[in-house]
């Protein structure tokens, strides 16, 4: 080992393939596999470190989550009081975007019930509450007039109501695909935590991750729509639209997506066809016309295994028939002349 080390230890890679003199590493074998251990435990403290602050993150989104759902099933609602709706802050992005139908019931049913789910929300210093979970009946209380509405304090930091808006959604029955991923991506550029770690304590299946990953994948345009109206596009069509943008139709997905989103009457289906490159019919073959000296027969076209004639003049349908007697009997002779 050690002459090994002796012969290759002091030249590195240089230009051209070639080998030079390497003139900052230990030049001895004992300093050599000293420095080779020090490479090889920085390493190791780096991956130990990688590994730990997976670990924190992962408890961190658990607790969160942990968290949002007690005070959504009701385990914080002795704490709950009449907050003041104008002292409500929302913060960009983190409301759930419902459809124009969803919004209507969610509305019908506030105007006239008592709030049984009461929001969430976190005390800032400035004497403002952020909206952590509650967006929608906020918007709503603010729509019809109210001035407080029933909520609970989050207890924690800002980090952490960060995550407990994002696992509200995320908890939120029906809750479409796109807004699943919005909320992935929010997750990542707020907080910095890796995408495989959101996803890994999201308990989302690893095909329904695929499926919210396909969003990516479609042209920028495209995804800018779909946020209009997340319920109008599902992961499977995402997928769909993504591998057709990627065969070179990215132009044509974006239109087929816009339209889907403006036309409440049009399906996944349609838009999806409107997307797919139009294939070029084949062209008609020409036909060529048969002649009685100077006068023209008939037509004869062949398309698609059928042999078309088309005679001119009108009023001629008995000499048609004669002449479909007279090409049958030619049929049938051909046959019995390739019998023999």
């Amino acid at each position: 080992m050690s002459k090994l080390l002796e012969k290759t230890a002091a030249l590195e890679p240089g230009k051209g393939g070639q080998r030079t003199e390497r003139s900052t590493s230990a030049r001895t074998a004992p300093g050599r596999m000293f420095e080779f251990t020090s490479r090889i435990n920085d390493a190791e403290d780096r991956a130990a470190a990688a590994s730990a602050e997976a670990a924190a993150v992962k408890k961190l989104l658990e607790e969160a989550r942990q968290k949002i759902e007690s005070l959504q099933q009701g385990q914080g609602a002795a704490g709950a009081i009449e907050l003041a709706i104008s002292s409500l802050v929302e913060v960009p992005g983190r409301r759930r975007i419902l459809s124009p139908v969803e919004y209507e019931e969610l509305r019908a049913n506030l105007a006239k019930n008592k709030l049984i789910h009461p929001i969430v929300y976190l005390p800032r210093p400035d004497g403002t509450n952020e909206i952590v979970s509650g967006h929608n009946r906020v918007a709503i209380y603010r729509d019809l007039g109210r001035t407080t509405i029933l909520g609970i304090p989050f207890s924690g930091d800002a980090k952490s109501a960060e995550l407990g808006a994002t696992f509200s959604n995320l908890l939120a029955p029906a809750l479409p695909d796109f807004e699943k991923y919005r909320q992935f991506v929010r997750l990542q550029e707020e907080s910095g935590f890796t995408r495989s770690d959101i996803l890994e304590a999201s308990g989302l299946s690893a095909s329904h991750v695929s499926r919210i990953l396909a969003f990516e994948k479609l042209p920028a345009a495209a995804r800018a729509a779909i946020a209009m109206r997340p319920d109008r596009v599902g992961g499977h069509a995402a997928e769909e639209f993504a591998a057709i943008a990627s065969s070179g139709n990215a132009e044509a997905v974006v239109k087929a997506i816009e339209a889907l989103i403006s036309d409440e009457s049009m399906t996944q289906k349609r838009a999806l066809e409107l997307a797919k490159p139009k294939l070029a019919r084949p062209a008609a073959p020409a036909a060529r016309a048969i002649f009685v000296g100077k006068r023209k027969l008939c037509d004869v076209s062949v398309r698609g295994g059928v042999i078309g004639l088309r005679f001119n003049g009108k009023n001629n349908e008995a000499a048609v028939e004669d002449w479909a007697s007279k090409i049958e009997a030619f049929i049938r002779s051909q046959i019995e002349e390739a019998n023999k």
